[in-house]
């Protein structure tokens, strides 16, 4: 064979029921004596914060937090989180809770012990290289959801305050050292959070499965992270409880971060304009374009797709597989269309252009043209 490629594979993953106790023993091997926990503000209030600081209070490990963290994170969070960083002479980072504390966290890590902006880390080409490796503190993550799988990524994304864009910074060394995967830490998500984030964990799975590029090791991870969601989301929007289920979709969340180093698209490249534009949840975002996206790129994954259909045990190749995804969201509380979701069409040609220039723009099976981007925005806003 004479594909030649590179592949990468995830971190140290601590995964099961109360393994969250664990924290201080990994936070004293990875070195930390002073850590900064980051969160988020709603997150913040909850018990489970306060127990992991108590917890790490008792093991003699002075633990700050921060928790000024939007539900996108912007530029301003992040040099918020920095100063407090520095400002408390921490030597890591606890990332703690979804998408947002996970992807602050380790921008925190990352940017503390920079001396260029943070714009000038982009993920183009291999901007990654301007950075200090030196100066990058060691990160803990602890997810209290299971869907954006940051948790196992070398990225972060963030919102620029000022173009309203977001963006993704992007280095080796901003994926963890220790990741403790608790699934009794997500019992307690809303069921809308629950679903947005287990469709997020889909969504990963599905694009990269799709995207051009050998990497049978990513499809395969994709496929099985697909089967989970399929048999254990619709189980723990039911039975919040259920912690076999909220396991194997923390699990999930995992594979479909692990997987998408292969390639996202454009479910990815239009959800970034509409959640930086206005705010939307990330994971119900990409659940509510998903359909729209799967039909205007049929031509160039139908064959695909009848191969995963066949493994997920859903009948009628590509066909059966749209009406599974329209079936689950609408049994999960997914809106059928953006209209319905609440996003107005008034910058509808601005979305179409950001979703070109989106980093995950150039993973999507067909070459995304501003009036492919017009025809999928065009079909998820009516139906």
């Amino acid at each position: 064979m004479s594909v030649s490629a590179n592949w990468n594979y995830p971190t140290a993953i601590k995964f099961g029921a109360g393994r969250v106790g664990e924290l201080p023993q990994h936070a004293t091997a990875v070195g930390m004596k002073r850590p900064l926990l980051v969160t988020d503000n709603a997150l913040a209030a909850l018990p489970i914060v306060r127990e992991t600081l108590d917890l790490l209070q008792d093991a003699n490990i002075v633990t700050a937090l921060f928790a000024d963290v939007r539900s996108n994170p912007t530029d301003e969070n992040l040099e918020a989180g920095v100063a407090a960083y520095r400002n408390g002479g921490h030597d890591g980072v606890i990332a703690f809770g979804g998408g947002s504390g996970l992807d602050l966290g380790k921008l925190v890590a990352f940017a503390a012990g920079q001396t260029r902006p943070i714009w000038d880390f982009e993920d183009i080409g291999d901007w990654w290289t301007r950075a200090d490796p030196s100066g990058i503190a060691p990160i803990i993550a602890v997810p209290t959801t299971a869907g954006t799988g940051s948790e196992v990524g070398r990225a972060g994304v963030l919102t620029d305050s000022k173009a309203h864009v977001k963006k993704v910074i992007f280095h080796p060394k901003m994926m963890p050292t220790v990741v403790i995967c608790d699934p009794a830490l997500t019992v307690g998500m809303p069921p809308r959070i629950t679903v947005g984030t287990g469709l997020d964990a889909f969504a990963h799975c599905l694009e990269a499965y799709c995207a051009p590029g050998f990497h049978p090791l990513a499809d395969g991870v994709a496929v099985e992270g697909m089967r989970l969601v399929k048999e254990h989301l619709p189980r723990v929007f039911a039975t919040p409880g259920d912690l076999e289920a909220r396991g194997a979709m923390m699990a999930a969340a995992a594979m479909g971060a692990t997987a998408f180093q292969k390639g996202l698209g454009a479910i990815h490249a239009l959800s970034h304009p509409i959640g930086a534009l206005y705010d939307t949840h990330h994971g119900m975002t990409n659940a509510v374009v998903m359909p729209a996206v799967l039909e205007a790129n049929r031509a160039a994954i139908e064959t695909r797709i009848e191969r995963l259909a066949a493994y997920l045990g859903t009948p009628g190749g590509f066909d059966g597989f749209l009406s599974f995804v329209r079936e689950l969201r609408s049994d999960l509380g997914v809106p059928n269309t953006l209209t319905e979701f609440g996003v107005p069409r008034d910058e509808f040609d601005k979305l179409c252009t950001m979703s070109l220039s989106d980093p995950t723009a150039g993973g999507n099976p067909l070459p995304l043209t501003h009036d492919l981007a017009a025809r999928m925005l065009e079909a998820a806003f009516d139906g």
